[in-house]
């Protein structure tokens, strides 16, 4: 994945001037860089000025390990001794075997007062000044580079009485969406959005609303979760009722049953990805709060993974273990005979000591925060590549033998780095709460936390490997870049292809444009087993995986549990329970699609009757018919001559089909309802988020179709359908995808082929009779809105680009 693009790309840059002249020599050591890696770094970390990008990935690589290795002082360390430290930065991060977290490579050592950590946790107090400061203070640190978690669990419930005012309180639901709407004002450094967690504990009296609080798609900067408490789990597994409490007045306010209030989550969770859960007494039982004494974890970062208290922060790194394969080990060997474990040692030790040295130079935004960090000095070392090694090795992720090895990975880092952090305490004395935390007694830590698998969004990307210990979400795929199409095939997979003898272009061309390798004529079936992808992979083994190594963190793990949009509620449900039997301490299912506006028609039947719990959100048309008068509507229509036309006046129910049709824009959903005659009477189409402005273009193309059909005319509603097809059939835009008969140009071209194919014009399309014969075509990703590439997907608790980087987080 690394070519002369790449390199050509940087020699006008490096040849306009050194820019690393402030920060000594940089080493002659030289990196590989992919064109995707390349593009992002340019993007986003490299230095500029008003000509543009002033630095190199080699120079940028030295910025940052001076800048932090400049702590080194503060411990007795000669100059030469801290730029020898450097060096050794250095050589991890332009190798490619380790990187810290974005905001430590977009700010240190380029003075611009940025600070260089990606989560931080603020509290929010019950007043209105409490709640306006953690909104001020979420502001300063969304401008900085960092996430935040808030747990709104303090608030008092909405409509109780607010003595002081004599009115009633909002609620924290009210609150959350005044946090988002701050959020969606502050751009991240110029670089990205704020990302935030709301999280709300599962005795709180407005539990419900919070739960279904993200179904009308106005709260777009937040993932949220539930704290689910041990006494919640206990109701849960006796089908027991659970007490609500006031967490102001501290009082009971009522009950309910915890399998209702599951069963709510989990419906949720269907629709929309969220909520997901944390197992808070869990977590406060664990090495993720190393301090019980002094305080209670209440909340997490963004993705989840990092439980943090009030005001602290942690500094994220992680080791790339894909760099840690030894191909010159015969493949009869043992698995474990073909890692370099003593290279992943020395790395490890590298990773904490610079993640240590992070925390005495960073320039924290708030006093508080200073003050807290310095007090716990939590690290988060965790790995990233983790499917890049199962390939090389030949084993499928969801294999035994993938999870045992996990386990056994990440048990040896956790180990070598409390070893590392016990040498640093040595030298630097130990955090300074050690002798009140679950270490006292024990051998001295420097850091209170130590390991934590965190997403590694585009840091990954720059290293060229797999996303945190994901499974890899296509064996190939296309982007576009400028004009030119540019197909990328998994290098183990093309490099085991031609070793092998089974490499072809065609094949290459088959395999990128389905995605998978699955049940591909022409792979072996061994090969086939091996390069599963995301969403090939059973919710159950996800799980496993999640669990496996989080046994072996003092953290949490960011880790998103692929679900196919065919997967029901049940599916759901039962994800969460093992991840809770299997002692995880959080978990964030996503069903392929969830995020798209949902559309749920049950085609020509009628609705079964479902209970409040269980009813699906609104389709559009169901939402326009509500919001339409049964009367005619007149509209004016100018064409020359002015002449008043009455729309056709819209039955109360109608029925009608809902077809998936993949576009460039992302999964549209279209609906065509029929009058009483069995003719098409009304057209839906949904792609996008809701508040989108393609989720707008979409439904401004159905409501003018809609139009079109219950406007007075001469023509049929199918001669009328059959023109709508002629004028929108082959509109091209610059993000065609499919071949041949398959082939979308754009959404219009994507809903006329819908309504060709409703009235008989057409035959299903490639897709749909795949799908009747049992096959199926996996698409890469939905399209990226910076790239417009079909290469953004879902992980990590996070919405990620392949390639440009783009990240939500």
């Amino acid at each position: 994945m690394l070519g002369k693009t790449g390199e050509s790309t940087f020699r006008e840059i490096e040849q306009g001037g050194d820019v690393t002249q402030a920060f000594g020599p940089r080493p002659a050591k030289t990196g590989q860089w992919s064109e995707s890696a390349l593009r992002v770094l340019k993007e986003r970390y490299l230095m500029r000025d008003a000509t543009g990008v002033k630095e190199t990935p080699e120079e940028m690589c030295w910025r940052v390990a001076v800048a932090i290795a400049k702590a080194e002082g503060q411990w007795g360390r000669s100059e030469a001794e801290a730029l020898q430290v450097a060096e050794s930065f250095y050589d991890v991060m332009v190798e490619g075997k380790f990187l810290p977290n974005s905001p430590t490579m977009m700010n240190a050592g380029k003075e611009n007062g940025m600070q260089y950590s990606a989560c931080f946790v603020l509290p929010v107090e019950d007043s209105m000044e409490g709640i306006f400061e953690a909104v001020k203070r979420a502001a300063i640190i969304h401008q900085s580079g960092g996430g935040t978690g808030f747990a709104f669990s303090r608030l008092r419930p909405k409509d109780t009485l607010v003595k002081s005012t004599g009115g009633k309180a909002s609620g924290p639901i009210s609150f959350l969406r005044v946090f988002n709407a701050a959020t969606e004002a502050v751009k991240q450094g110029g670089a990205r959005r704020g990302a935030n967690m709301g999280i709300l504990k599962v005795d709180h009296p407005d539990i419900l609303e919070f739960i279904d609080c993200k179904l009308d798609g106005g709260i777009t900067n937040f993932n949220i979760s539930v704290a689910a408490t041990k006494t919640f789990m206990d109701a849960l597994e006796k089908d027991e009722t659970y007490e609500l409490v006031d967490p102001h007045t501290k009082f009971v306010t009522g009950h309910l049953r915890a399998g209702e209030v599951f069963q709510r989550i989990v419906q949720a969770a269907w629709r929309t990805g969220d909520p997901g859960m944390i197992f808070i007494d869990r977590i406060n039982a664990s090495p993720s709060n190393p301090i019980p004494q002094d305080e209670v974890i209440e909340a997490t970062n963004p993705c989840g993974e990092q439980p943090l208290g009030p005001n602290d922060a942690c500094n994220l790194g992680s080791v790339n273990l894909a760099r840690f394969y030894l191909p010159s080990i015969p493949v009869d060997s043992g698995v474990t005979e073909r890692i370099d474990w003593v290279g992943l040692e020395q790395v490890v030790q590298t990773a904490v000591r610079f993640l240590d040295d992070v925390i005495d130079v960073n320039p924290y935004p708030l006093q508080d925060i200073t003050e807290e960090v310095h007090k716990n000095r939590r690290i988060g070392l965790g790995v990233m590549g983790w499917a890049d090694l199962l390939l090389e090795l030949g084993l499928p992720y969801d294999s035994d033998e993938a999870v045992t090895l996990g386990e056994e990975i990440m048990g040896f880092i956790r180990r070598i780095g409390h070893d590392a952090s016990a040498k640093l305490a040595e030298a630097r004395g130990p955090f300074p709460r050690w002798s009140r935390s679950i270490y006292k007694g024990k051998k001295p830590l420097r850091n209170s936390t130590v390991t934590t698998i965190a997403p590694t969004g585009t840091i990954s990307i720059i290293v060229g490997c797999s996303s945190g210990i994901e499974p890899i979400f296509a064996v190939a795929f296309s982007h576009i870049v400028g004009d030119r199409h540019l197909t990328f095939v998994n290098p183990i997979f093309e490099e085991i292809a031609k070793r092998r003898g089974f490499y072809s272009e065609e094949l290459m061309r088959r395999v990128a444009e389905r995605g998978t390798v699955r049940g591909l004529e022409g792979v072996p079936e061994d090969v086939q087993r091996v390069f599963v992808t995301a969403h090939e992979i059973a919710p159950a083994w996800h799980v496993k995986m999640q669990a496996a190594f989080q046994k072996q963190t003092d953290n949490g793990v960011s880790k998103t549990i692929n679900l196919p949009n065919s997967a029901t509620p049940e599916d759901i449900a039962k994800a969460y329970m093992t991840a809770y039997e299997l002692g995880c301490l959080g978990i964030t299912v996503f069903r392929d699609g969830c995020k798209d506006t949902q559309v749920l028609h049950l085609g020509t039947g009628a609705k079964p009757a479902l209970s409040p719990a269980e009813e699906p959100a609104l389709s559009a048309a169901e939402v326009v018919a509500q919001q339409e008068a049964p009367q005619a509507i007149p509209i004016v229509m100018k064409t020359g001559l002015e002449a008043a036309l009455k729309v056709k006046p819209r039955p109360r129910t109608m029925k009608g089909v809902t077809y998936r049709a993949e576009t460039p824009l992302g999964t549209a959903f279209v609906t065509v309802n029929q009058n009483g005659e069995g003719e098409p009477f009304e057209v839906f189409a949904s792609v996008g988020k809701a508040g989108s402005d393609t989720s707008a273009v979409s439904e401004a193309i159905g409501r003018l179709l809609s139009m079109i059909l219950r406007l007075p005319s001469s023509m049929s509603p199918r001669e009328r359908v059959e023109q709508i097809v002629s004028q929108l059939s082959g509109i091209g835009g610059r993000r065609p995808m499919g071949f041949g008969k398959d082939r979308v140009r754009s959404l219009p071209d994507a809903i006329a082929q819908v309504l060709a194919e409703h009235i008989g014009l057409t035959e299903p399309g490639v897709q749909e009779m795949q799908a009747a014969r049992g096959k199926t075509t996996e698409k890469a990703g939905d399209m990226c809105p910076d790239c417009g590439s079909a290469t953004l997907v879902y992980e990590e608790g996070c919405q990620k680009c392949y390639s440009c980087g783009f990240s939500e987080c």
